[in-house]
């Protein structure tokens, strides 16, 4: 027991259950801090740059916001031009990226801002490659964690097992931290509750997203394409497409629907539904482009934030999509994952350890990361028949009224387009639509 009565595991080490981006940055993050960092990792890492079964959205595109590549070289100097070099597109926002919203094409601004854009497996090599290079991290392939230890105060270390081994002994491991870090398939809720602490709070939100993505290699000479996002408008379009350069001079091409716009994998219906997207452009995109592999499916599953901030005890913590789940359209899970990292990073350098000062500071400040972005993609998933929970009523409508209002003043006027893509870069907050200069466009430009 410590002085103050508190059951703690072994101090000064944490735990990270998951090792994909969200657990790695964590792990790092903690750098400095902890004595000792174990990584619990399900899958086995592959051999350089290539698909893992544990990760089956690794197929369909991956978007790092402006603030997450900004996020994730802070916290690992360097990454973001290691990523540069191995492929991966930095695409200028709008300059790069022709967007097609709900309400037409955003009016065209100078800015600094940037989407980067590369293969899932690309961007895990390089942060696991770091990660990896740091003495006090040590990564347990094939591990899996199977509960929590700890008592009626605090949460003390983790139980595990080796994955794919019949009989395979469950052993445990103490902790001062442990981290959840396991993304959609967390399953620390019934843990916890099987520790005898009260069932974490959380929010649901059902779109129906599924998805259909497949590669293709550029053609020569189209190196100056821009990214394209054919959004969906509620509530007859219920499909959205994108186009985004990766590594290898290849195009990720992806198809998206909410319940009821269900995409085909399916070669012919697969190009049929891309020439059906409310702009034509990336089928003339890929008319002369040569698939690489078939096109792949995945289906995202409900949005859910989950409230550890209100019930969870001491030495546990949740961060990523064991969290937070989006719907993965708006393209901020990995950003809000970073933005989590640092979060915990800096609770842990202001106290000097993984204590409860450290767990409480960082657990409130990822719940704020994720307010808004939950808030966000809510209130435009609930504008379709089928989605079910989310905000629904008067203060709902009149969100969706505002929005409109911002995004058509957004396609005539710069400074109202460029205020727009900061908040959904997420460099500034949705609160950044209500100052004056944007304000003023919106309720009474003409």
């Amino acid at each position: 027991m410590s002085p103050a009565g508190r059951a703690v595991g072994d101090r000064g080490t944490a735990v990270v259950i998951g090792g994909g981006p969200a657990g790695c940055l964590a792990a790092w993050a903690l750098r400095g801090v902890a004595r000792r960092v174990v990584v619990l990792e399900s899958d086995r890492y592959p051999d350089g740059v290539d698909f893992r079964v544990g990760v089956p959205q690794a197929r369909h595109g991956t978007l790092l916001l402006e603030a997450g590549h900004r996020t994730i070289d802070e916290l690992m100097p360097g990454a973001r031009a290691e990523l540069l070099a191995a492929g991966a597109q930095l695409v200028p926002v709008p300059g790069g990226l022709r967007w097609l919203t709900s309400a037409g094409r955003l009016a065209s601004h100078d800015s600094e801002l940037a989407m980067l854009s590369c293969s899932r497996p690309l961007l895990d090599r390089v942060v696991l490659d770091r990660v990896r290079s740091e003495p006090t991290i040590e990564i347990l392939e094939g591990t899996e964690a199977v509960g929590l230890l700890g008592g009626r105060r605090a949460v003390t270390g983790v139980q595990l097992r080796e994955r794919g081994r019949d009989g395979a002994p469950v052993t445990e491991l103490s902790a001062e931290l442990v981290i959840d870090a396991s993304g959609r398939g967390t399953r620390s809720g019934r843990w916890l509750i099987g520790l005898g602490f009260p069932p974490t709070p959380a929010e649901r939100i059902d779109a129906g997203v599924s998805y259909a993505s497949r590669f293709y290699h550029r053609p020569p000479g189209r190196e100056d394409q821009p990214a394209l996002y054919v959004q969906c408008r509620a509530p007859e379009h219920g499909r959205f497409g994108v186009l985004l350069p990766v590594e290898g001079n290849r195009w990720l091409v992806g198809i998206g629907g909410m319940r009821g716009f269900e995409p085909s994998i399916q070669p012919e219906e697969f190009e049929k539904q891309l020439g059906e997207l409310r702009d034509p452009a990336i089928a003339e995109a890929v008319a002369d482009a040569r698939p690489v592999g078939p096109a792949r499916g995945f289906v995202a599953g409900p949005s859910v934030r989950r409230h550890h901030e209100r019930t969870d005890p001491a030495g546990f913590l949740a961060l990523g999509d064991a969290a937070c789940t989006f719907n993965p359209v708006y393209g901020q899970g990995i950003t809000v994952a970073a933005l989590g990292a640092r979060a915990l990073r800096e609770a842990a350098r202001r106290h000097g350890g993984l204590g409860p000062a450290t767990v409480r500071e960082a657990r409130r400040a990822i719940a704020a990361t994720t307010r808004n972005s939950w808030v966000m993609a809510g209130s435009e998933d609930v504008r379709f028949a089928g989605t079910t929970g989310g905000p629904r009523g008067p203060v709902a409508r009149l969100q969706h009224r505002f929005l409109d209002r911002v995004l058509a003043r957004a396609t005539t006027d710069a400074a109202v387009s460029a205020a727009f893509h900061r908040v959904t870069a997420m460099v500034e907050p949705p609160s950044a639509l209500f100052r004056p200069s944007v304000l003023g466009p919106v309720l009474f430009g003409r």
